[in-house]
């Protein structure tokens, strides 16, 4: 017991002995102590920023991709507006995939393709692109040809373009997706690291 009370003393002699210091340098300095350690936290959770980034890889290089089969493919951009889809905003199916889905930039993007080649449902990693999930297709996506979804045109002429380009196949899929299963790929936990390099930097 006496022990206990020994140490409580010497605890609260030392926060009384900090403070008392704290009091001191900041009557003889004029500098806001708190302001101080507040600012000295947020310069090292700055310059820690860089590394944390730098410690996460692109995705490109995050796996060995080379373990998948590939098919090289012709690789156009799309978006949900007139001008891929000749649907407006108005229209009830605007942003709805052949699948049902509606169209996303994730981690796991939504891209048409010809289901003969690519069924529904089949996961792919594109690089420069990402992951993208085959939930459409398209009456001018015919044969090796995958059509990638972006938000805006200008990201589809500025970011993608036209590129013939070696995808690699993920898995195979059985001719089905729902919103559940794409939400699940996009939320899955180990993925995570890298969901911002896709989602974060699109949307900017």
């Amino acid at each position: 017991m006496n022990h206990i009370k020994n140490w409580t003393k010497r605890f609260a002699m030392t926060v009384l002995f900090l403070l008392a210091i704290l009091v001191t340098v900041q009557s003889i300095t004029g500098i806001d102590i708190k302001l101080f350690i507040k600012e000295m936290v947020q310069l090292e959770a700055h310059a820690a920023g860089p590394e944390i980034k730098a410690a996460t890889p692109p995705l490109e290089d995050a796996f060995d991709w080379s373990k998948y089969p590939k098919k090289t493919v012709i690789a156009t951009g799309y978006t949900a507006g007139y001008e891929s889809t000749g649907k407006n905003e108005n229209h009830p199916e605007y942003g709805i995939t052949y699948s049902g889905v509606k169209v996303k930039r994730d981690l796991y993007s939504t891209v048409a393709a010809d289901l003969s080649v690519f069924p529904i449902g089949t996961i792919l990693f594109i690089p420069g692109y990402g992951l993208g999930v085959v939930a459409d297709k398209g009456g001018a996506i015919k044969g090796n040809k995958v059509d990638l979804y972006y938000e805006t045109v200008e990201d589809v002429y500025n970011k993608w373009g036209k590129k013939e380009i070696d995808v690699y196949i993920i898995e195979k899929g059985n001719g089905k997706l729902t919103e559940a299963e794409l939400q699940a790929l996009n939320e899955d936990k180990s993925m995570q690291v890298f969901r911002q390099q896709y989602i974060g930097t699109e949307r900017k």
